[in-house]
C-alpha cells in the first residue's frame, strides 16, 4: 500500500474508469464464460443446455432439444467443431459447429457410446462403445470437420467375475498417446486397458495388446495422464480405487500403488466415475457416485498419490466434473439431483464447500 495518499479529482476518476472499462482485459473479464451441458433423456434431460458464467455465477439457457443423450463429446483444437455422442443402442456421433448447428452424423458402429478422444494433431477421432465393447476410429477432414471414409471398428474381448456388469467387454474410455501412435482404451467388462497401435499414414489400427490387466472384478472406467511424467492414473468404478500406472515405451503399463477413493469406514454402495489431473501435475481429482463426493489426492514429484480431502459434490450422483483452473472452480454434473455444483479451488488445490449451481435435469456431461 502506498505511503503517499492521493485523492483523484472526479474528472480523472471518471476518465480512468472509462479507460479501464474499455480495455481488452476488462472486456474479457466482463464477457460471459460459456459451456454446454449434455443430459440423459431418461433422467428428464431436455437436450444440450447452454451455460453462461459471470462473476455472479452460472445460469442455464434454453436447451438444444434435438441433441439427445449427449453423455460425452470433444471439441476440435481450433474450437470450430464439436463431436457429441448420442448414447443409445444404435450409437451415433453428431458433428456440429461451435453454435451447435448440425453438420453431419454417423453411426459409431456400436451400442451406447460413452467416451471420445481426438488425436494430438486433430486428424483422428476415437469413440468407446460401452455395451458392444468396441472402439470406432475415423480420419477427419480438418477443414470441414467431417469424417473421411468409413470408420474402423476394433473389438475388445474379455469378461470379469461380476455377472451383472462384466459378462463381456465394455469399452469406457479412449485416449491417444502424445505422439498419436497408440490408442489406449479402458474396458470395464474385461478388467483391462488395451493398447491399439495406430499407423499415422493410414490412420488405422494395425494391432492390439493388453497394456494392463486390472484386478479381477475391479471394473476400470477412466484414465488420466500426468502432464509431464510417464505416469497415468486408472480409476476403477466397481472397486472404488485409483491405481498409479507407469508407462513403458511399448505402450504397456506397470502398476504401482492402489488407493481407495472412499474414506475409511464407508460401507455404502458407491461407484467411481471421473478423474482429472490439474495442469501443474500436483493434484488429482475424482468423483464418487453414491458417497457423492469429490476426492482430492496430492501428487508427489515422482507421481505417487496421497489422499488429502473428500468434499461433498453438491448434489447426488456426480457422473462427470470439469476442472476450470482459470476461473478457480470445479464444476460437477450431478446426474440424479439434476444440478451443476460449483466447488472453488483453493490455493493449495483443495476444494471449498459446494454451491448448488444451476438446475439441469439429467446432466451428465460438461464441456467448453
Amino acid at each position: 500500500m502506498s505511503s503517499f495518499p492521493f485523492t483523484p479529482s472526479r474528472r480523472s476518476f471518471v476518465a480512468g474508469t472509462l479507460a479501464v472499462a474499455g480495455s481488452p482485459a476488462a472486456a474479457m473479464v466482463a464477457a460471459p464464460d460459456r459451456l454446454i451441458a449434455g443430459t440423459y433423456a431418461s433422467r428428464g434431460g431436455a437436450g444440450v443446455v447452454p451455460l453462461a458464467g459471470t462473476a455472479k455465477g452460472w445460469s442455464a439457457g434454453a436447451p438444444a432439444v434435438a441433441i439427445r443423450n449427449a453423455s460425452f463429446g470433444v471439441t476440435s483444437r481450433d474450437g470450430r467443431f464439436r463431436y457429441l455422442l448420442d448414447e443409445i443402442e444404435a450409437g451415433t456421433l453428431g458433428i456440429y459447429d461451435r453454435a451447435l448447428k448440425p453438420l453431419g452424423s454417423v453411426s459409431t458402429l456400436g451400442a451406447h457410446p460413452c467416451h471420445a478422444a481426438l488425436s494430438p494433431d486433430g486428424g483422428l477421432l476415437a469413440v468407446a462403445n460401452y455395451s458392444s465393447g468396441n472402439v470406432a476410429l475415423w480420419r477427419l477432414d480438418r477443414k470441414t470437420g467431417l469424417p473421411v471414409g468409413a470408420a474402423q471398428s476394433v473389438a475388445h474381448r474379455g469378461s470379469g467375475p461380476d455377472q451383472r456388469r462384466q459378462t463381456g467387454p465394455h469399452a469406457h474410455w479412449v485416449g491417444f498417446s502424445r505422439d498419436g501412435r497408440m490408442l489406449h482404451a479402458v474396458d470395464l467388462g474385461a478388467d483391462a486397458v488395451f493398447a491399439h497401435r495406430v499407423d499415422p499414414a493410414s490412420g488405422r489400427v494395425t494391432g492390439s495388446d493388453v497394456a494392463y490387466r486390472a484386478t479381477p472384478g475391479s471394473g476400470p472406467r477412466h484414465l488420466a495422464w500426468h502432464p509431464r511424467l510417464p505416469v497415468a492414473y486408472l480409476l476403477a468404478e466397481l472397486a472404488n480405487t485409483v491405481t498409479v500406472l507407469r508407462a513403458g515405451a511399448d505402450g504397456g503399463f506397470t502398476a504401482g500403488a492402489t488407493l481407495s477413493t472412499l474414506p475409511a469406514g464407508f460401507s455404502g454402495a458407491s461407484y467411481g466415475a471421473h478423474i482429472a489431473v490439474n495442469r501443474a501435475g500436483t493434484r488429482l481429482y475424482l468423483s464418487n457416485r453414491g458417497h457423492d463426493s469429490i476426492a482430492v489426492f496430492a501428487i508427489a514429484r515422482e507421481g505417487g498419490l496421497s489422499l488429502i480431502q473428500h468434499v461433498s459434490c453438491g448434489g447426488h450422483w456426480p457422473r462427470l466434473f470439469l476442472l476450470r483452473e482459470d476461473r478457480g472452480e470445479l464444476l460437477v454434473a450431478n446426474e440424479r439431483s439434476g444440478n451443476v455444483a460449483v466447488l472453488r479451488i483453493q490455493d493449495d488445490g483443495r476444494l471449498g464447500e459446494p454451491e448448488r449451481g444451476p438446475a439441469v435435469a439429467g446432466v451428465v456431461f460438461l464441456s467448453a
